[in-house]
């Protein structure tokens, strides 16, 4: 926490702070040190070693060409799903949930695929006093938007899939692996989509084995990999890639529409 250094003792408002010692205009006027505005004001700025640097909000560098490329990746995993007979034949129900658990391990591998490069750049902080008297839930909620540390996990897991280079084919088998998944919760046909699965993965491995027969170890990398993209959120692709198209539109429903319209 900052320290606050206290008005000199014979200021006639002392009296005033004595009685209210945490109010926001007394901290206001309290802080005697300018240096701390100004380290305020650049500290996004500065290069730290800590867990706070990682948690430094961000944003697209390049929002409009990002953003379409972005674009153009959720129109090709929404026509990949579309295009796979044992998908469409699956309850609607089962649709919608597997679309909803799903798209972003999609949308990351797309993304890979076609090899989407991006930048990001901080978040214009707020006032200093704009700062203090917002509070968590009560404007603008912080709890969703991109930080540093989640860009940073979704660039190593682009990287892992660009190092391995995969092959469109492994792509393709890849994606479906991912996107039967018999874990989600609530499928009415958890079985066969686990069948489904293990299809994909056969396929995976056969394909593996035609490109790579002297890589024993592909397999596994591959699937290392795609564990590794489960823990890009949610909530980081929608607020980084679509947010700034969007605005408040709720992901999942333009999701679904565009799957089933």
């Amino acid at each position: 926490m900052f320290s606050f250094e206290e008005k000199m003792t014979n200021s006639p408002c002392s009296g005033y702070r004595d009685q209210h010692p945490q109010t926001i205009l007394y901290n206001i006027l309290s802080w005697r040190d300018n240096n701390y505005l100004n380290n305020k004001l650049i500290s996004n700025s500065l290069a730290h070693n800590c867990h706070c640097e990682q948690r430094r909000r961000v944003c697209l560098k390049d929002p409009k060409a990002t953003c379409q490329d972005a674009s153009s990746v959720l129109v090709k995993t929404i026509c990949f799903m579309r295009s796979l007979p044992s998908f469409s034949q699956l309850p609607l129900g089962d649709q919608s949930s597997l679309l909803q658990h799903c798209w972003v391990p999609l949308f990351v591998l797309g993304l890979a695929q076609d090899r989407i490069v991006f930048e990001v750049t901080d978040v214009p902080y707020s006032s200093i006093l704009r700062q203090i008297l917002l509070r968590p839930g009560l404007s603008e909620s912080q709890a969703d938007q991109p930080t540093l540390t989640g860009v940073h996990r979704l660039r190593t897991c682009l990287h892992q899939l660009w190092n391995l280079d995969l092959s469109p084919k492994e792509y393709a088998y890849l994606k479906g692996a991912m996107l039967f998944n018999p874990v989600v919760q609530g499928l009415s046909a958890m079985l066969f989509i686990e069948g489904l699965q293990q299809e994909a993965q056969r396929a995976l491995q056969e394909v593996i084995h035609l490109l790579h027969p002297e890589d024993a170890g592909r397999f596994r990398h591959i699937l290392l990999a795609a564990s590794a993209i489960q823990n890009v959120s949610h909530g980081l692709v929608t607020e980084l890639f679509f947010k700034p198209l969007i605005g408040n539109t709720n992901m999942v429903h333009l999701l679904t529409e565009m799957l089933f319209v």
